[in-house]
Order: C-alpha cells, then sequence, then structure tokens
C-alpha cells in the first residue's frame, strides 16, 4: 500500500523570479561590457483580442523588469497574409532587433496561414521558438539554438524537482508542435527513454503509471488522476483549463490537465495550475532574446575577423597590373562581408564582386569603440606618382592577411578623366591592387554619375528659373510656382522653408501680399555672381568656357559658363564630409549658387541657396543611393571602402567621413581603418586634417609618409628619365639635395601631434645606401621610423615591417592639434597654411579677394575652414619650382564659398577644375575583346 505524502511543489512564479533575476545580471553585462548594448524585443499582434492584450502586457512587464527593451507593434484585423509577411521581413532585417514574436491567434479577417508566419520570423530572431529549422535542431539534438519557450519551461522545472532526467522513463501526453513534440526531444536528448502518448494511444493508464516523468500538455481538464501515477514521480502540467465554480467570484475556476488533489499525494513533485509552466514560458521568452541579443553582440564586438586570404602567385619580371589583377580569383563579395560582420540585409550587391553597404549599418554599430586610424600621404608627386595608393594596399595586406589584424582600406573613386586621361588606373599597382580593378576605374557602382546628374540638374533649375523670371510678371510667376492641383493650393515644405528665411509668418497662399508675393517668387539671381558650373566626367578642354541659350527659345537669354569635371563638383565634397543623410541633405541645403542683385526686404543674406532653388529634396533623392560605401576587396582578399572622389587641388581630396565611420566600427577598437589623403602632406594631409577630421571627429594615431628614392632624386635636381645615362655618384648627389622635400613633408606632419613613419616605396634600380641616405634624413627629421617597402612587388609579405612599425607607432601617446583656430581671420588662416605648409614667405591678395574674405566673414562664414587650390607638383604656387622652394610669395588670385561642403576655397595660382587631353591619352591603349569581354588596356 502506497504511503501518501505531499508533493513538493515546482512554483513557475519563483524560479521565473530567480531566471529574470538572472537574466537582468546579463542584461548589465551587456550593456556595461558592449558599451550600452540593450536586447530588444517586438510583439507582433494582429488585430485586440482581450485575453492576447493581458499575455502581451505581462511580457511588455516582464521584459522591462529584466532590461530588455519591447515594442509593441499591433496591425488591424484587415491585414493580408503577403501585407502581414511584408512586416516581419522588416523587422528579420531590422539590425537594432534581436528577437520577434507574433501573439497568437491571430485576430484577423483574412485567412492567414499561422505556420507561415511563424516560419517567416527569422531563425536567429525566433525567440518563440516556432519556426520550423529551430523545431528541427531540438529534434536533431542541436540545443544550441533558440529552443520553444514552453519545453524549455518544462525542462527547467524538471531540474528543479531534483531529479536526475537521464536514465529515467518520461511520458509525455500530447504531441503539439509547440509543447509535446518538442519536450519529449528534449527529453530525448537528455537521455531519458521517451514514450509520446496521443488520443490514438491505448491504455493511456498503465503508460503513465511507467513514468518517472510525466509531462501532460493535452487540453483536457483533470484528464490524468492521482490513481495513474508512479510513487514519487514528478509531474509537469502544461495544460490551464476553466471550469465552472459558483464559489469563485468570476464563476470559474482554472485547473490542468492533471487531477492536482489526488496526483499531489502520490507524485513527489508537481506543478501548480495557475502558476507552474505559464510563468515560466515567458521566463523562457525572454531568456531566449537575451541569448539572440548576446549572439548578436559578440558577432558584433568580437575581436578577430576570420578573413580567408588569397594567396598570391608571385611571378617574376612583375607583370602588368591588369595581368595580375586578372590572375586573382575575387571572393564573392557577400563571403566578405560576413568574414567582416555585416548583415545581408545591410548588403546591396552588384553582382559578386562588389557591393554597397548601408550607411544604416552605423546604427547598429554605433556602440562599438572606433579602431585606430591611419592616414598616408606623400611627398610632393612628380609625373611618375609615388605610389600612395599602392602603399595604402600593400600596407592593409599586410595588416590583414599577414599580421592577423581588422583592417579596412578606405579609398576614393577614381575620376574616369584621369582614368582615360593620362594617368591611367588608380587600384594600386603590382601586387598591391583593388581587384576588380577594371569596376574599380571605371562606373563602380555609379556614385560619380549621381553626382553629375544632382550637380546638372541643379544647374539647369538655376537658368531655367532666371528665364521664367524675365519672361514672367510677378502673378503669373508666383501661380505657376504655387498651382492649384485638384482644388487645393498649397506651398510645398521646401517653399515653407523659403518662406520661414524671408521672415513671411504665413502658410496660406491666398494670403501673402503683393510685395510678399514678389519677394517670394523672385530669386533675382545675378548671373555675373552665378559660381555653379555644369560638369561631367571626362576631360574635355573645349568645356572650360561655352556660351550657353543660344536657341531660339531661350530668346537671347545667352551667358557664358563653363564645365568643371566632374569630382569637382561642391556635391562630390559634400558626399564625402556628410555623416549620415540627414547631413547630406543639409549640406546639399546649404550650397550657394549665386547673389541676389538687391538687398531683399524680409532678409538681409543675398545668397541664392539651392534650398531657394527648390533644389534639396531632388538632389538628395538622386544621390540616396550613392551615400552608401562600395565594399571590394584587395588582392589577397581584405576589405576596402570605396566612396567619394573629391579632386586633392581643388577639393579637400580624401575619401568619405561615412565610410571611415563605418569601418572604424567595422574593425572595432584593436583594428586598423587606413585611408589616403591626396597628392603631398602640404596639400592633401592639410586638408584631411583641418576639414575633414573637424567634420568627423575621427583623429588618426598615424601618419605613413610615402617617397620614393626616384622622386627625391628629381627633386634634388636629378633626372628621372631612364633614358638618361646618370653615374651612382651623381644619383646619390641629387638624392642627398633632394631629401630636404621628405623632410619638409615629415615637419609638416609633425605639427599635427601625430606619430610619422616613413614608407620607401622600394623600386628595382634602389640601392641599399640610397634608402640609408632616406633613412637617416628621415629619423633626423623627426619621423618614428623610415621603412622599406616591397609591397609593390610581394603584396602584404613585403610591408610587414612596414605593418609592424605602424602598429608600434599607432600605440605612441599623441597630442593632435589643428595647425589654426577657426575663429582666426580668414586671411590669416590662409597665411598660416602658406607659410607653416607650402613654406611661403608672405601672401598676396589682390583687392577683389580681400572683399570676398571680409564679405563671407560678415555672412558668417567666416569661422569655417579654408581649401587652397594650388598646384600639387610644387610646395610653391609654381609648378616648376621643386626641393623646398624659400623665400616665395603665394598669390591668392580667387576666393569662393562652398556653404553646403563647408569651407571657404581660395585659388592660388592657375588652377583649372576641367583637364585636358594630351596628345596621346590613355584613350588609345584601352580597348574591349568583344569575345571575351575583358578589358584591354586599362593601366
Amino acid at each position: 500500500m502506497f504511503e501518501e505524502v505531499v508533493a513538493k511543489v515546482l512554483s513557475g512564479t519563483e524560479l521565473s523570479k530567480e531566471t529574470k533575476s538572472n537574466l537582468k545580471k546579463q542584461t548589465s553585462a551587456l550593456a556595461e561590457h558592449f558599451n550600452g548594448f540593450k536586447a530588444h524585443l517586438v510583439i507582433v499582434q494582429v488585430g485586440g483580442r482581450d485575453d492576447s492584450n493581458v499575455y502581451i502586457r505581462q511580457k511588455i512587464k516582464s521584459a522591462a523588469e529584466v532590461g530588455v527593451e519591447a515594442s509593441h507593434v499591433q496591425y488591424p484585423k484587415t491585414i493580408t497574409q503577403i501585407e502581414l509577411l511584408s512586416e516581419i521581413n522588416k523587422y528579420n532585417s531590422d539590425s537594432s532587433v534581436h528577437g520577434i514574436i507574433v501573439q497568437m491567434p491571430l485576430d484577423c479577417i483574412e485567412n492567414i496561414d499561422s505556420h507561415l508566419i511563424t516560419n517567416a520570423v527569422s531563425p536567429e530572431k525566433d525567440v518563440d521558438g516556432l519556426n520550423i529549422i529551430n523545431e528541427g535542431r531540438v529534434a536533431i539534438g542541436d540545443l544550441t539554438g533558440l529552443i520553444p519557450c514552453t519545453p524549455n519551461g518544462v525542462i527547467q522545472l524538471i531540474k528543479r524537482s531534483g531529479i536526475e532526467i537521464s536514465g529515467t522513463r518520461a511520458v509525455v501526453l500530447g504531441r503539439s508542435k509547440i509543447v509535446g513534440a518538442p519536450v519529449a526531444s528534449l527529453l530525448l536528448w537528455h537521455n531519458a527513454t521517451v514514450t509520446i502518448c496521443h488520443s490514438k494511444t491505448k491504455d493511456i493508464e498503465n503508460e503513465v503509471s511507467k513514468a518517472d516523468i510525466l509531462v501532460v500538455a493535452i487540453g483536457k481538464p483533470e484528464f490524468v488522476h492521482g490513481s495513474w501515477i508512479k510513487p514519487g514521480a514528478v509531474v509537469i502540467d502544461c495544460g490551464i483549463n476553466s471550469l465552472p465554480d459558483s464559489s469563485k467570484k468570476s464563476g470559474y475556476r482554472l485547473v490542468g490537465d492533471v487531477h492536482y488533489a489526488s496526483t499531489s499525494l502520490r507524485a513527489s513533485a508537481i506543478t501548480p495550475v495557475p502558476g507552474g509552466v505559464g510563468p515560466m514560458t515567458v521566463a523562457m521568452l525572454l531568456s531566449n532574446t537575451v541569448q539572440a541579443a548576446t549572439k548578436v553582440a559578440n558577432i558584433m564586438y568580437k575581436t578577430q575577423w576570420n578573413l580567408d586570404i588569397l594567396p598570391l602567385k608571385l611571378q617574376r619580371p612583375v607583370p602588368s597590373d591588369i595581368e595580375i589583377a586578372r590572375s586573382q580569383e575575387p571572393k564573392n563579395i557577400m563571403v566578405l562581408a560576413k568574414e567582416i560582420g555585416l548583415k545581408e540585409s545591410e548588403v546591396i550587391l552588384y553582382g559578386n564582386k562588389k557591393a554597397k553597404i548601408c550607411i544604416s549599418t552605423l546604427n547598429r554599430l554605433k556602440n562599438i569603440k572606433n579602431g585606430k586610424y591611419i592616414v598616408v600621404t606623400g611627398i610632393t608627386p612628380t609625373s611618375l606618382g609615388e605610389g600612395k595608393s599602392t602603399t595604402t594596399v600593400g600596407l592593409v595586406q599586410a595588416l590583414a592577411a599577414h599580421s592577423k589584424r581588422n583592417t579596412i582600406a578606405c579609398l576614393r573613386q577614381p575620376s574616369q578623366g584621369p582614368t582615360f586621361g593620362i594617368k591611367g588606373g588608380a587600384a594600386g599597382g603590382g601586387y598591391s591592387q583593388v581587384i576588380p580593378m577594371e569596376d574599380f576605374n571605371l562606373h563602380l557602382t555609379g556614385d560619380i554619375h549621381a553626382v553629375t546628374a544632382a550637380n546638372n540638374l541643379m544647374a539647369a533649375q538655376i537658368d531655367a528659373r532666371m528665364f521664367h523670371e524675365a519672361t514672367q510678371k510677378d502673378q503669373a510667376l508666383y501661380d505657376r510656382l504655387v498651382p492649384t492641383v485638384n482644388g487645393v493650393r498649397k506651398f510645398s515644405p521646401i517653399q515653407l522653408n523659403r518662406l520661414k528665411r524671408l521672415g513671411i509668418d504665413k502658410t496660406d497662399p491666398s494670403m501673402l501680399s503683393a510685395e510678399e508675393i514678389t519677394s517670394f517668387s523672385r530669386l533675382n539671381i545675378d548671373p555675373d555672381t552665378i559660381s555653379w558650373n555644369r560638369v561631367m566626367d571626362t576631360n574635355d578642354r573645349f568645356l572650360r568656357k561655352i556660351t550657353i541659350g543660344q536657341s531660339p527659345t531661350e530668346k537671347n537669354h545667352t551667358r557664358q559658363t563653363c564645365f568643371d569635371i566632374s569630382v569637382a563638383s561642391e556635391i562630390m565634397a559634400i558626399l564625402a564630409l556628410a555623416k549620415d543623410a540627414s547631413d547630406l541633405k543639409e549640406r546639399l541645403s546649404r550650397i550657394v549658387v549665386a547673389q541676389d542683385k538687391n538687398m531683399c526686404n524680409f532678409t538681409s543674406s543675398k545668397d541664392v541657396t539651392a534650398d531657394d532653388l527648390g533644389m534639396t529634396g531632388a538632389m538628395t533623392v538622386l544621390l540616396k543611393d550613392a551615400i552608401n560605401p562600395t565594399l571590394m576587396q584587395t588582392l589577397e582578399g581584405t576589405p576596402v571602402l570605396v566612396h567619394a572622389g573629391p579632386f586633392a587641388n581643388i577639393a579637400h581630396g580624401a575619401s568619405s567621413i561615412v565610410a571611415d565611420l563605418l569601418a572604424s566600427k567595422l574593425v572595432g577598437p584593436d583594428g586598423f581603418v587606413v585611408t589616403e589623403a591626396g597628392f603631398g602632406s602640404d596639400i592633401g594631409m592639410e586638408k584631411f586634417f583641418n576639414i575633414k577630421t573637424r567634420y568627423s571627429g575621427l583623429l588618426p594615431s598615424t601618419i605613413v609618409l610615402v617617397c620614393t628614392v626616384r622622386a627625391l632624386r628629381m627633386h634634388g635636381g636629378g633626372a628621372i628619365n631612364p633614358n638618361v645615362s646618370v653615374t651612382p655618384v651623381e644619383k646619390e648627389e641629387a638624392l642627398i639635395k633632394g631629401v630636404t622635400n621628405l623632410q619638409k613633408h615629415i615637419s609638416n606632419s609633425i605639427k599635427y601631434g601625430v606619430p610619422v613613419v616613413v614608407a620607401i616605396n622600394a623600386m628595382k634600380a634602389d640601392t641599399e645606401n640610397e634608402w640609408k641616405i632616406v633613412r637617416d634624413a628621415s629619423l633626423q627629421a623627426g619621423a618614428m621610423d623610415a621603412v622599406v617597402s616591397t609591397h609593390w612587388e610581394n603584396g602584404g609579405s613585403g610591408a610587414i615591417k612596414l605593418a609592424e612599425t605602424v602598429i608600434k607607432a599607432s600605440q605612441q601617446p599623441q597630442e593632435f592639434k589643428f595647425l589654426y583656430d577657426l575663429n582666426m581671420p580668414l586671411q590669416l588662416k590662409i597665411e598660416t597654411i602658406a607659410k607653416e605648409m607650402y613654406g611661403a614667405q608672405s601672401v598676396e591678395f589682390n583687392e577683389n579677394v580681400l572683399k570676398k574674405l571680409n564679405t563671407y566673414e560678415s555672412k558668417g562664414y567666416g569661422k569655417l575652414p579654408v581649401c587652397v587650390a594650388k598646384t600639387a607638383l610644387s610646395l610653391s604656387g609654381d609648378p616648376n619650382l621643386k626641393g623646398v622652394p624659400i623665400n616665395f610669395t603665394l598669390p591668392i588670385v580667387d576666393a569662393y564659398v562652398s556653404a553646403g561642403a563647408g569651407f571657404i576655397v581660395t585659388i592660388a595660382g592657375e588652377i583649372s577644375k576641367m583637364p585636358g587631353l594630351s596628345t596621346r591619352p590613355s584613350i588609345y591603349d584601352i580597348d574591349l575583346n568583344t569575345e571575351t569581354g575583358e578589358i584591354i588596356g586599362l593601366f
């Protein structure tokens, strides 16, 4: 005869409290270790069933208790299946969401397949554990994923009883997808011998009586009686049913699938109803959410990538760049994207070798600390080039592929003007290249074309607006600017912006006075002050001065203008300096295109802006994809972000802030971002620090200064033409004189308080003694070190020592400082740049330039940084003066404001914004093999 005992009550309420307490500690640790990171659960509800609302409120309350952010998204009953699937996919793609549950049952009018909906939730975010993939994992014994909540709660309660599951006989009543089947699988993989009973099972009482562990989930009130229970068994009751009970205020009482009173006299442990499995379901839901979030955080913040490095097949002699590039098959770009921690939803594929990275990725990575920031600059360049891009690529290959440091190169997109002109490609060279190099050097992902379209749309609007103002009276012009559409007349948002700037506090078009209509409708552009030119991405000298409006339809409204090359457009500079889409739009709105003919009654400003022309939104739309950087790879399969391409002599000459910010987050605090400043330290690096760094907030930890023995000999008066016979003694004499140019650039770099590493880009004709001369001069000038690098010939392995030196330099203490204070007058800023960076004795301003500078200061532009446009071929303004010119005067012949980009441009000497083609441009060498589709002769 069985001796009656009172079973231990397995309180799910108590266990869930303990579980939530532990979860709270986990979420706090996540926030502490990962810079404020927070788990985020989205609860999707269709309709508004009262019982569902109760459950959702409980989940939101519990989530708050454990430090999980819970968002409740409710859709109407009328939502269709395809609409609901689309909404779920949005949350699947949202990197800020770590867990998704769809509240069941769906309270909908349309016929929606609930299984299809639960399977639509990404397995990585399926914190209910109901996706067929997660269920399948449980079925095959993979318990590392997201386990269904109720079954997981059941297992935790069984463990709470103290019974050793392994070796026991377990019986599960019920085979539902949600509870019975997964509970049976979990027990099986905990090494129990499991029997599943269901509606077709014969002699269930006999099966139950054999169970050491009994789990009941059949939805029948008090179906299992105590007499069935094996003495000492553990009983888990998953049912919850209501029975009429007049003694209760509610008129009913809640019971489980097990007769509690009789069973508790035979079982060793039993769960109550309510207060048993129910609370544990919510606790396991939150546990899964924290687990999913932790996995995301660990991936996001992992310290080391696992890159699949592409081996180089080095050949001697070194083949042409295009032969080398074609000999290496790039990795699938999605593979590389995943290797560096990007999600599929953040990658926009352009084929399988290049992709755009969504700028929204920055939101997901915002809590990650930035990596080390390395800027590569150079000495005063020669016509043959010194290999800054090649060195940049070689260095990142050495850091990422050989030193195993998370490293991304950030490069400018090259203009097609130089590509088809005299320079050829710009993807690096030798065994240090970006591939596919044809894509890199040509259209890439269309960003320059987008800039061209936005720029020329503005130019078209300027001339069209002047034409319409000249050919219409005020009221007719106003009626066309603010038309009545479908009986409604209203201002567009951008027109309301103009009214606000004019000081007109009215929103009803019919309420403006005649004077206000005139002020609103007429921009009164002075054609002599238009600074906005049309652009194209081709070298074309015959577009340097043109006349437009010669067709009879333009009624003699002609004017002289010109074309610039696309990368000289202010829009390109804006694209490179914007930190996000909102900043891009704001900067576009501020572009100043001309001056008004006369003072307006409602504002003291005479600037005509893009916003006045109604252009801001349209240009932003044209650039909506261009704001996203392009992901490519080096020959060794390491990541490269290519974005924006402003010229360095006429603009600030650096790749985008967006790319740098994104790269800094992707590499993490122990990684490296290597970017390039155009031309020498006097131009590109100066603008990099005083313009780009001011706006990005990213401070470089090391400057890599690239030089070649060949170029330094030229600066010392030596010949660089290989056909000219020069003795070794003459070569060294010229080199000794020429290293003064290198020393000047080292001096320039040191002024910013950043360690300088000189990279000697080795060439076959160099000698050991020449390298020693360069190294000694570098150390004498204050460089931390000077390293010979053979990356052109050997790829990343040839730059290992350079990489090691850069790593060491980046760990040095720094005291970064700008060259000048923004509060200084514009003239003094220009003089500071000229004297400190170029070595000028004085600066000459003509009367017109001084007048412009005073005007800019009076309009509030005085605190902007300065962008000096000058020749890159000399430290002076004269391209013929090599080495280190002294006692020279820098002439400033013009100035204009790039209000959108955020700097004042001053022109030093003769600077053309539209290059021309030479007698023999690269065009002659470029061709397409129509049978293979291969491009021939591209560098």
